[in-house]
């Protein structure tokens, strides 16, 4: 199954690839552990932000397409439950 991804959704992780590049950057100039760290940690935040977002947006357009299927919709709410405890 494709899913089409927003633009919204694909400039989130434009902007993590780019802070990325500057934690790199940071450690090849030395920076403290403190700023690199805590630069890594926005980076996860932004990484579990964006995995909440994708999966709630699947899981609602699945749940449009189940048409009343109650097993059906069970069943995807369980595989994004476990898509994002995966993630963690």
């Amino acid at each position: 199954m494709s899913y089409e991804y927003e633009a919204q959704v694909k400039n989130r992780v434009k902007r993590m690839e780019g802070q990325l590049r500057g934690i790199l950057k940071m450690m090849e100039e030395g920076k403290d552990c403190k700023s690199v760290i805590t630069q890594l940690s926005a980076v996860r935040s932004a990484v579990d932000r964006t995995v909440g977002v994708i999966v709630s947006e699947n899981l609602l357009e699945c749940v449009r397409n189940a048409e009343g299927d109650d097993e059906k919709v069970n069943a995807m709410i369980q595989e994004a439950m476990n898509l994002v405890v995966k993630s963690r």
